[in-house]
């Protein structure tokens, strides 16, 4: 998105003391949460609109006392007391029910808010991304169908179905591909005007705190001349943050960059790791831990019809869609995960029926045609509370079930879809410090990084920020929330908040 000769501009460069000044905010990452925040940055402000009506009568009224005062400086705690729904986020049901007031019960009322494009409350950033705008939803297979309902995909101001009415098409039982909400996010960071802030194909390789003085014989040139009108630097600081990395030019060539930011806001999700079940095996070339390894072999007619059957280890989504591509295909399956297929904590049990139609014949499959007996379903079997004990060299499996017993089998080609782990090696400790329990790595569901959940500022360390997956907002619709409580964060240290 950007060419070499500015991008090269991020590389510091030595100047007088007096010419330093370090950037106020660098994001990592540039999937949604990124986008989201970007916008809200460049002086884009959220206000209730005159006249609206919301369904909920305790907001409306708080809503209605300071129809003047933007969302970003009222007082989010205030604002979000009481509001109840699908994310455990007080922020992120604010802003939410601010968007889409009444979408969890099937209404389609228009937002509340209003948005007013301030310049001089714009805060000068970057946003750090890997690939083009809108993260890993371009490592997504295109024609993969969302869990989440389309307009639920959508950023602040540009409604995905309005985009998606302009490409002459509509959504699938109230869903969209992957594709789709790739393009909208790419769509959506050109029309908005914040392909300024973007830099693509970079990545961090660490981020650490240093003292400001030590580098302050160092300036940054990537800003307009007159940035620095919008931000103030706090000459006080005593310390600011450190993020080095690459970039990839035309011609394939790394170079390296370091970037001084006073703030740093981590918005990396969590596609980056795929989790390994750790048994023996594991690391042979026929175990895969992506979808788009099965996808591959099909093409490449590596499997088919013929072959012995694809191995596919875990109970969620992602193993579901797998189960699904290969079903398409007439690939023979062997289904292998701990759970009861009862069990609640199950996704499935957790969908509706109507709205996820295919999800449910996967979990029809799953209970109807395990080992023990034959069901309607051909080339598919189902292992409930089953474990993977190792991966032979001759492609031969060892399972076990809840009672010890074992079982082997001779699989084609083996997938671990059992869910994956953010990437931060880019921080001290890998950032294991910052989260809940400071004794195990950061889970997006079972232990994500410790924020404050009215700011998302880390608990543990101050001027970094964590948005999305990383802390523990796991859906596109909420992740909008902790990008609001950011930026409204960072504008208190701005002092930019209107009289």
């Amino acid at each position: 998105m950007l060419p070499d000769r500015k991008m090269y501009a991020l590389l510091t460069r030595p100047q007088n003391k007096s010419a330093f000044k370090p950037l106020p905010v660098v994001i990592i990452g540039n999937g949604p949460s990124g986008i989201c925040l970007s916008y809200l940055l460049s002086g884009n402000i959220p206000y209730f609109k005159r006249g609206s009506l919301h369904p909920h009568p305790i907001l409306q009224r708080k809503l209605e006392e300071a129809p003047d005062v933007s969302i970003l400086d009222q007082d989010l705690e205030y604002l979000s007391e009481g509001l109840e729904g699908r994310s455990h986020s007080p922020v992120a049901l604010l802003f939410d029910t601010l968007q889409r007031p009444d979408t969890d019960f099937g209404g389609t009322a228009e937002s509340v808010l209003t948005w007013w494009h301030e310049t001089n409350r714009a805060i000068p950033h970057l946003v750090l991304g890997r690939n083009a705008p809108g993260g890993a939803w371009h490592s997504i297979e295109g024609s993969m169908v969302t869990l989440s309902r389309g307009e639920w995909m959508g950023l602040p101001d540009l409604p995905f179905k309005d985009w998606l009415k302009q490409k002459r098409r509509g959504l699938r039982n109230n869903r969209a591909t992957a594709e789709d909400i790739a393009q909208y996010y790419q769509h959506y960071v050109m029309k908005k005007g914040l392909q300024k802030n973007f830099r693509c194909g970079t990545v961090v390789t660490s981020v650490r705190k240093v003292s400001a003085e030590s580098i302050s014989n160092h300036t940054q040139k990537d800003l307009p001349e007159n940035s620095d009108s919008l931000w103030n630097f706090n000459e006080k600081s005593l310390e600011v943050f450190q993020v080095d990395g690459f970039f990839k030019t035309v011609k394939g060539d790394k170079e390296t960059f370091s970037i001084y930011a006073e703030n740093v806001v981590l918005a990396t999700g969590t596609y980056d790791s795929p989790t390994w079940l750790g048994v023996k095996g594991e690391n042979l070339s026929y175990v895969h831990h992506q979808l788009s390894a099965l996808e591959e072999a099909v093409k490449n007619n590596s499997i088919g019809i013929m072959s012995d059957p694809v191995l596919i280890v875990g109970a969620g989504l992602t193993a579901a869609d797998a189960i699904l591509f290969a079903h398409h295909c007439n690939i023979p399956v062997i289904h292998v995960f701990r759970r009861r297929v009862s069990d609640p904590g199950l996704i499935f049990n957790q969908l509706p029926k109507m709205m996820y139609p295919e999800y449910h014949k996967v979990h029809q499959m799953m209970k109807e045609q395990s080992a023990a007996c034959a069901g309607p379903y051909e080339c598919y079997v189902s292992l409930p509370e089953h474990h993977v004990l190792s991966f032979g060299k001759d492609k031969k499996c060892i399972f076990q079930d809840k009672n010890g017993y074992q079982k082997v089998y001779k699989i084609s080609m083996a997938l671990v879809l059992t869910g994956s782990n953010p990437n931060l090696s880019f921080l001290p400790n890998n950032a294991i410090d910052l989260a809940m329990d400071s004794d195990q790595p950061v889970n997006p569901k079972r232990n994500p990084i410790d924020v404050d959940p009215f700011t998302y500022e880390c608990t543990q360390e101050k001027g970094l920020y964590a948005l999305g997956p990383l802390a523990g907002d796991n859906f596109v619709r909420f992740v909008q929330g902790g990008a609001l409580a950011v930026a409204s964060s960072l504008l208190k240290k701005a002092n930019k908040n209107p009289p």
